[in-house]
């Protein structure tokens, strides 16, 4: 069980780590696809690694 919540913090980290990748992606110039996609990514990703996170929380305290 340990090794699945590790895993699921793992997982929630990399989508957080994308997530602030596309924000300091809308902040070059000249960068394609357009910002809105970006900032699209980067919403979803962010959501769903903090949904990732807390369930990463919830596994951990039922250990």
């Amino acid at each position: 069980m340990a090794g699945l919540t590790a895993g699921v913090f793992t997982i929630g980290a990399a989508l957080i780590a994308g997530g602030i990748y596309f924000i300091l992606a809308i902040t070059k110039p000249g960068v394609y696809p357009p910002k809105y996609i970006l900032k699209k990514r980067a919403v979803s990703l962010a959501a769903a690694g903090i949904a990732f996170l807390l369930i990463g929380i919830i596994m951990s305290s039922f250990q």
